[in-house]
């Protein structure tokens, strides 16, 4: 299949590792930058969000740092050091082809909570109509282990779904995914028409020593995106002017022909959920084979505090999460409606309560 959808696309994300910025010493390598800014502006003609990665790194050599730090504080030191730094050099970069940059540092709750979504959406549509590129990264500064994506290439997937990319471009220091690992010999895989192309390949073990992320969460930030109908190109961030003119290099994930709805995606990869709700076999069954809406006659238990719109996770008897969705009812109302059908409800609440407490719009089953 042509990968004129790449060169043709009016908006596109692209993500660039720590490794393909950076010095050996873990230093911001302003050479790598520019021709990285220089590759980027060859597609004038369209609308690109920049998420960069590479604000720990740039800070270790300004804080004496060797290598990239383990405990969380001192990494926290040292994106807040860095990020000023690669934000300057990418002003200043980028200044030359004419071109204002803005930065936006996201955190976990800024993609999970949909009310923040939508703000996150919003800001970065206006920078965009405004002829600003928006230049993204992880609030690296504030983010804590519990709370934070882990790497950049899910959260670039991310946010190619929150700006209704047509292609998201990951860069970093390997040419593409590989049948086994290259040193072994084994060849590129120049094209993915399907994730389950994919099924049995060991992809583990081929990444970066400065960046967070390995060839792992770049196949499933490219599943994640492609789901949504982008486009995604996997490659050497050398090769990156190749990439936005749709030239032949790295890996083609192929956009699914059915894209999901955007907040079935948000559920399914980006929501953070409130709380949860145990239904019975009866109700597991219908919600796995019968797309049916979650009614509080199939519901047996519910823990969490949430408020209706909230995404609560839906368990079966034995605790395993097989669905997530947004509910229509507050926590503190579900526990006097569990287990009566729908007129008992009316009967008792009247029909104001005469609704699922999670529609199938706004359900998504989880599989494996």
């Amino acid at each position: 299949m042509s990968r004129d959808v790449i060169s043709s696309a009016k908006r596109i994300v692209v993500k660039v590792g720590s490794s393909s910025l950076t010095t050996i010493d873990g230093g911001l390598d302003g050479v790598r930058l520019k021709n990285l800014v220089d590759a980027i502006s060859t597609r004038s003609d369209a609308e690109i969000i920049l998420v960069s990665s590479g604000a720990i790194a740039a800070g270790l050599a300004p804080l004496g740092l060797s290598k990239r730090p383990n405990d969380l504080s001192t990494q926290q030191a040292a994106a807040s050091v860095g990020q000023g730094n690669l934000m300057a050099q990418y002003s200043s970069a980028f200044a030359k082809h004419n071109k204002t940059v803005g930065q936006v540092l996201l955190t976990v709750e800024d993609i999970t909570r949909r009310t923040n979504y939508n703000n996150a959406q919003k800001t970065l549509v206006r920078l965009l109509e405004l002829g600003v590129m928006p230049i993204v990264n992880e609030n690296d500064t504030v983010a804590t282990n519990e709370i934070r994506f882990g790497d950049n290439d899910r959260l670039a997937a991310l946010v190619a779904i929150l700006v209704q990319a047509q292609a998201l471009i990951l860069l970093s220091d390997v040419d593409g995914l590989y049948a086994g690992h290259p040193e072994s010999g084994a060849a590129l895989i120049s094209q993915v028409n399907d994730p389950s192309e994919l099924n049995g390949l060991d992809i583990g073990g081929v990444g970066s020593s400065i960046g967070s992320g390995g060839m792992v969460t770049k196949v499933e930030a490219a599943k994640i995106a492609s789901a949504a109908g982008i486009s995604v190109l996997l490659t050497n961030s050398g090769f990156a002017a190749q990439a936005l003119a749709g030239d032949e290099v790295g890996t083609h994930f192929v956009a699914a022909p059915n894209r999901k709805p955007s907040r079935i995606l948000w559920l399914e990869h980006a929501s953070a959920t409130r709380g949860e709700l145990v239904v019975d076999s009866g109700a597991a069954n219908a919600l796995l084979n019968r797309g049916s809406s979650l009614l509080a006659a199939g519901v047996s238990a519910v823990s969490g505090e949430f408020e209706a719109g909230d995404a609560v996770d839906v368990q079966d008897a034995d605790g395993k999460t097989i669905a997530r969705g947004l509910v229509s009812f507050d926590s503190r109302d579900i526990p006097k409606l569990i287990g009566k059908s729908t007129q008992e409800i009316i009967d008792t609440f009247g029909s104001e309560f005469e609704r699922e407490l999670i529609h199938r719009d706004d359900l998504v089953v989880l599989k494996g």
